[in-house]
């Protein structure tokens, strides 16, 4: 309340000093100046105050007349901008409105107090409710503002600038226009902010723009919207530019930044747009639907400048000239009239010419006159007084009037709002109905395409039939190509080895013509040696040339005759060489023929391997979409109140989850035979088929499970089976895709068994590592079991006896007979307990199972059962505890006490025993007092024990009586003192052993809990029973 009362008030401030100094001239132009800073300063006052609403215009164009803002910062510097929120934010509305429309010389001025800004921005940042942050960040967006025109000059307050001056900024750079660009994002993205953080900071749900505290934070948005939407237009026209003479990767942080900002901007002219106090002062331009393109030169066209229209206003209060306090209310010429007219009403006419008559005055009627003046003086004063009045009821009537119009003016304007929203509510049913009808019309669409995909289906199927004789054909073509390939092979092979022949035949004819021309040679040679040597012996003798002579016709002859057959044999390899092109001509022909064939067998291959592999993929296909519909059909079904009669238990769940857990790990493997051979599909289908009736079992286990579970065990096994079912399809889905084995990743079917499980093994009863339909046997062993220990620990307790009788003597095989015949005593009695027990557990299943086995009933009352096996264990462990402590004693190497806590021990089970055994019995059945009959025997005999020994520590124990007569004083007072010292450490053991007992008993409960499944409102609770079993202690 003091807040709210404080910020009513108008805060002082008187004129500054500066103002009051005056030169020694007091001439008229100092007059002047001194009236402008006066009602400069009133103006800043009224526009710059605590009042939680919106600056009137009137009083930011008084402070628009000043050339300069020394007088500006005079007064403001005087204000509470640090200590009132509002305050500083109508300051940082009044100063931007200014640095916008105000003179050149304002920016010069303000420029040293950019420091104080931003340490005011700090400031104010550390508020994170109310105008704190909206401070700050108008703040911030003044210095930048102010850094902004202070780097570009060019540049007005207003940001109007044509496409040449724009240009000329960047001077033909385009360095310079690359940092203008980013600077005008800076710019615009401070703007963006500020924009932003008003429309968060309002109440969008009422009618906040026709409340005086909206429209405090609204109307400095004005100011917002007009500079953005010319820094909108500079940014699109420079970074057409930009593209124009750069590579668009280089400028792909700049349209990554202008995209940003282009949807902000869009979205704050939309939602400024609809605001009822918006759309009286100011014309919001809508951006186009899509950002401009700057990849093409040609978009720069169709921009369209958004321009912001300020209408003209009309007259209103806030044209009202600004007067002074201290100014005088001129009267209204009625008024005046009226006081004229009772004026000459009493004085007259002349009177009122001439008020004082000094004309006709005379000694005599002077006080008369004197006393009449006074008179008329007091009856004017009334009379002001009165019209006083009457003009200030007249103004307080004007301002309830005033008051009660923007009261109709809010409710017109939250009407128009309603009738707004009744009328977008009305066009957004209409929408919804149009959706609807669309959707019927994609429904019978649909309905359309599915009677068409049936009948291409029927189609397929016939496509499929024909395909498999087509198939068929093409294997027995196969079998015939392959049997031609065989054919041709084997002529092949007989040809080449026909050419082999020929070119061995043709090697060892051309052997034999080269060493026939070599013998010739030789035999020319040695012909020509011979006809050297008969011309040289000619001369000698005529009859050696008459032999030279018959000679050498011999050898002519001969000669002719090896020519002969040198000619033979050339005629020969002639037709040798001609059969040998006619073999390689049919040998071409054949290999044209063998790779005809080859090539026909491929493309059969071929073929035959495509129609193969489509016809594998499509079984892998219609496998994984029936295993897809199985699991969508059991997704459906999970929450249909079909399954609400449906029991679930933990445990099927759980083995439901190691099968399939089993499935997926050969589902993998199947998956990776199946990559490295695609002919091995068969186990893949059959892994798939088995993955999706498992999914559909483990959801089903789920749904009935959670049916039958806790509210939140409930709802997450619910979600972790939906979120199994979405995994496991997604995972068929990617089986589809031929890949590695990493396109098919199960971790999040993993993942989501591993949730389910966790979530199962938290239903799971307590105990159920034991089998159900092994509870009732456990029980009967148990029993036994409890039975046998008790008669072992009696035979061992005679045994103790007759040795102790057969060794000891005195006192001591007094008291070792009389603790053992007591805890003989209590075996008996527990012996007879459990006996009445049995019969009382025969009594309660023979009553309580009705035509159900004993069996199934210890299955069905599953606690019950645990808790009689528990307490059988525990009654069986402590007789065998307390004969082996019975046992330590008598040999004179135990503690009394260790048997006391024994006894018990005993006590205690047996109580827990006989509790677990009343739980279901009939309060009136014989079997009943029976067994509470042996209860108090074992109680009495548990008595009896403790008794004894007592009784046989007592006589056990020797007194030793301390002689006092030799010792002094101080001996006395010494040993004094070492037993107190020794009574408060026992004392202080006590207590710590108290405290350990305590945090024992407590952890033994909560073991106890957790292993036995106790819990809120069960019959009987083993703390109940100890607490039961000390108070008998």
């Amino acid at each position: 309340m003091d807040r709210m009362a404080s910020s009513m008030k108008q805060v002082p401030n008187p004129l500054p000093k500066v103002l009051s100094r005056r030169g020694v001239g007091t001439g008229l132009e100092a007059a002047e100046r001194e009236s402008f800073e006066r009602t400069q300063t009133v103006s800043i006052n009224k526009a710059i105050n605590t009042q939680e609403v919106a600056v009137k215009e009137k009083h930011a164009r008084n402070i628009l007349l000043d050339k300069g803002a020394q007088t500006f910062w005079s007064v403001v510097n005087r204000l509470p901008l640090s200590s009132n929120a509002v305050l500083c934010w109508k300051f940082c509305h009044v100063f931007h409105k200014l640095l916008r429309d105000g003179h050149p010389n304002v920016l010069k001025d303000s420029l040293r107090y950019r420091n104080d800004l931003s340490d005011m921005s700090r400031m104010w940042g550390h508020l994170s409710e109310g105008y704190g942050q909206l401070c700050s960040i108008y703040l911030k967006l003044l210095r930048t503002k102010m850094e902004y025109h202070t780097k570009n000059p060019r540049f007005p307050g207003n940001l109007q600038m044509s496409d040449r001056q724009l240009d000329e900024a960047g001077e033909s750079d385009v360095n310079n226009f690359f940092q203008l660009t980013v600077e005008m994002f800076d710019y615009l993205e401070c703007e963006l902010n500020l924009f932003q953080t008003v429309f968060n900071s309002l109440d969008m749900s009422r009618s906040v723009s026709v409340t005086t505290a909206g429209q405090c934070r609204l109307a400095p948005l004005i100011q917002v919207i007009l500079d953005c939407s010319h820094l909108y237009d500079y940014t699109v026209k420079l970074l057409f530019k930009l593209h124009s003479c750069l590579p668009a990767d280089t400028l792909q942080g700049h349209r990554d930044r202008f995209m940003e900002q282009f949807t902000k901007l869009k979205d704050l002219f939309y939602r400024s747009s609809n605001l009822q106090y918006f759309k009286r002062l100011i014309q919001i331009p809508q951006l186009p639907e899509n950002p401009p393109n700057f990849l093409r030169a040609s978009a720069l066209s169709e921009h369209i400048s958004p321009v912001v229209v300020i209408p003209v206003e009309a007259s209103s209060p806030d044209s009202e000239p600004v007067l002074e306090k201290d100014d005088l209310m001129d009267m209204d010429p009625s008024q005046q009239n009226l006081f004229d007219n009772k004026f000459d009403d009493i004085f007259g006419s002349s009177f009122s010419s001439d008020p004082f008559n000094f004309n006709s005055q005379n000694g005599v009627n002077r006080d008369e006159k004197d006393h009449l003046i006074e008179r008329l003086y007091r009856e004017i004063s009334v009379l002001k007084a009165q019209l006083d009045n009457v003009k200030t009821e007249g103004q307080r009537a004007v301002l309830q009037l005033k008051g009660r119009i923007s009261e109709l003016e809010a409710e017109l304007a939250e009407q128009r709002h309603l009738r707004q929203q009744a009328a977008d509510e009305c066009e957004f049913l209409r929408a919804e109905l149009d959706e609807l009808r669309r959707q019927r019309e994609d429904t019978e669409k649909a309905q359309r395409s599915l009677t068409e995909i049936e009948r291409k289906a029927q189609a397929n199927e016939q496509r499929y039939s024909k395909l498999k004789e087509k198939y068929s054909e093409l294997v027995q073509n196969h079998a015939d190509l392959l049997r031609k390939n065989a054919e041709v092979t084997k002529q092949m092979s007989v040809a080449r080895q026909a050419q082999v022949d020929l070119e061995r035949e043709k090697k060892e004819l051309e052997d034999t013509l080269e060493c026939i021309s070599d013998q010739g040679q030789r035999k020319t040679q040695e012909h020509l040696e011979v006809l050297e040597s008969l011309k040289q012996e000619l001369a000698t003798s005529k009859l050696e040339l008459q032999i030279l002579q018959s000679n050498l016709e011999t050898s002519a002859q001969s000669e002719a005759k090896w020519v002969a057959q040198v000619t033979d044999l050339e005629k020969e390899r002639a037709s040798l060489i001609s059969s040998v092109a006619s073999r390689e001509k049919e040998l071409s022909a054949l290999k044209e023929q063998l790779e005809h064939a080859q090539l026909k067998l491929a493309s059969s291959q071929e073929s035959m391997c495509q129609l193969k592999k489509d016809q594998r993929k499509m079984l892998l296909v219609e496998s994984r979409k029936s295993a897809e519909q199985v699991i969508q059909e059991a997704l459906s079904q999970l929450e249909e109140p079909a399954l609400v009669s449906c029991a679930g238990s933990a445990d099927h769940l759980l083995s439901t989850v190691k099968s399939v857990s089993s499935c997926i790990d050969q589902l993998e493997k199947s998956w990776s035979q199946y990559l490295a051979c695609p002919e091995d599909i068969g186990g893949l289908l059959h892994s798939i088929i088995l993955l999706a009736h498992l999914t559909s079992d483990t959801i089903a286990h789920g749904s009935t499970t959670s049916l039958r579970s806790p509210p939140e065990p409930a709802d997450s096994l619910t979600e972790a089976c939906k979120e199994y079912g979405r995994e496991t399809l997604i995972y068929l889905a990617a089986l589809e895709e031929e890949g590695t084995t990493e396109n098919a990743d199960s971790t999040a079917m993993r993942n989501c068994l591993s949730k389910i499980k966790a979530i199962g093994e938290e239903l799971l009863p307590r105990g159920l590592d034991i089998k159900q339909e092994e509870l009732g046997d456990l029980v009967d062993k148990e029993m036994a079991a409890t039975s046998a220990a008790i008669e072992t620990a009696t035979a061992r307790i005679e045994e103790m006896l007759s040795k102790s009788r057969a060794g000891d003597t005195g006192v001591k095989l007094e008291v070792n007979e009389r603790i053992l015949g007591s805890c003989t005593s209590l075996m008996q009695a527990i012996q007879v307990l459990i006996v009445a027990s049995k019969d009382l557990q025969r009594e309660i299943v023979e009553s309580g199972r009705g035509t159900a086995s004993p069996k199934e009933f210890y299955a069905k009352n599953s606690r019950w059962t645990e808790g009689l096996i528990s307490a059988s264990k525990a009654v069986g462990w402590g007789a065998t505890v307390m004969v082996d402590a019975a046992d330590l004693v008598v040999q004179g190497r135990g503690k009394f006490e260790e048997l006391m806590v024994c006894s018990h021990e005993i006590a205690a089970s047996t109580a827990q025993l006989v509790a677990a055994s009343k739980v279901k019995a009939d309060k009136d059945s014989p079997n009943l007092a029976q067994l509470q009959q042996a209860s108090r025997g074992v109680n009495q005999a548990t008595a009896g024990v403790v008794a004894s020994t007592i009784s046989g520590k007592s006589q056990i124990e020797e007194t030793d009586n301390m002689d006092f007569s030799g010792m002094t004083l101080t001996q006395i007072k010494r040993q004094e003192m070492d037993s107190q010292v020794r009574v408060l450490e026992l004392e202080n053991e006590l207590q710590k052993e108290r405290q350990k007992l305590g945090e024992l008993r407590k952890k033994h409960y909560e073991l106890a809990g957790v292993a036995e499944g106790w819990e809120e409102g069960t019959e009987a609770s083993p703390p109940a029973l100890q607490e039961v079993v000390t108070e008998k202690e």
